[in-house]
């Protein structure tokens, strides 16, 4: 028999709460997000990106039936190569998170837009996965990495943080009649808990710094010379000043 995984457990009542609850972020988030290539690393059974418009959309991970095989800190794109990245409960699965996020920087183009999906330690089901209850079953026994550590880790890499929220406030009971008796918990959590929610939604933009766009010349001719006539009648204006020559430089 094969072993369990998170996919897996996504296909549970519980799992398809959550997942339900983050295919609705995505698919408001992502359909604005542009560009040529785009990349989901794990859960490759399910399109997270089915909402967003990049034509060539590439699923990666080490098992189940992806796009192509390859494992998170060993990506096979080249380098600035990648518009959008992807990484739904990823780093808390990873051996290396922070190796998984050097790599997607290596990959992805400036500019180009990452969006995290990761389970909460502050929050009820951290608690359960903390307290080992299911411990040696997805997703307890994930290593849920904090958001302060992943915006951390993301500054040191040079992203910045644009928006982001946390979603799932009920408690992770696996019976659904105890989740829908403690419905109450969603709209309030949201309103007076904001940091206990289940999972973080993270999108942070890639800022390489100190570079400057290039134009064409013919914009920076233009430039020049509209900078040029524009001083000249402010001077033809002035009769405080003397005249003066200006030649318009071609």
């Amino acid at each position: 028999m094969p072993t369990p995984t998170l996919q897996d457990w996504f296909h549970t009542p519980l799992g398809q709460y959550l997942l339900e609850k983050e295919r609705a972020y995505l698919d408001d988030v992502t359909p604005d997000i542009f560009g040529f290539h785009a990349l989901q690393v794990g859960l490759p059974g399910f399109d997270l990106l089915r909402e967003n418009r990049i034509t060539h959309r590439v699923r990666v991970a080490t098992h189940g039936e992806p796009d192509l095989y390859a494992k998170g800190h060993e990506l096979p794109f080249a380098t600035q190569s990648i518009d959008l990245v992807l990484l739904p409960h990823v780093l808390e699965f990873g051996d290396e998170p922070h190796a998984i996020l050097r790599e997607v920087d290596r990959v992805m183009m400036p500019e180009g837009r990452l969006v995290i999906v990761g389970f909460n330690p502050w929050s009820l089901w951290g608690l359960r996965s903390a307290l080992g209850f299911s411990r040696n079953q997805h997703p307890w026994n994930g290593r849920f990495v904090s958001l302060l550590r992943v915006k951390d880790w993301l500054a040191l890499l040079g992203f910045d943080v644009s928006a982001g929220r946390l979603i799932g406030y009920a408690p992770p009971f696996d019976s659904e009649k105890l989740r829908r008796r403690f419905g109450f918990m969603e709209p309030a959590g949201d309103r007076w808990w904001a940091v206990g929610g289940a999972v973080y939604m993270l999108q942070a933009i890639k800022r390489v710094r100190g570079m400057r766009l290039i134009t064409p010349a013919w914009q920076e001719k233009d430039a020049r010379e509209k900078a040029l006539v524009a001083a000249a009648k402010r001077q033809a204006n002035d009769p405080a000043k003397p005249a003066a020559h200006l030649r318009i430089v071609k």
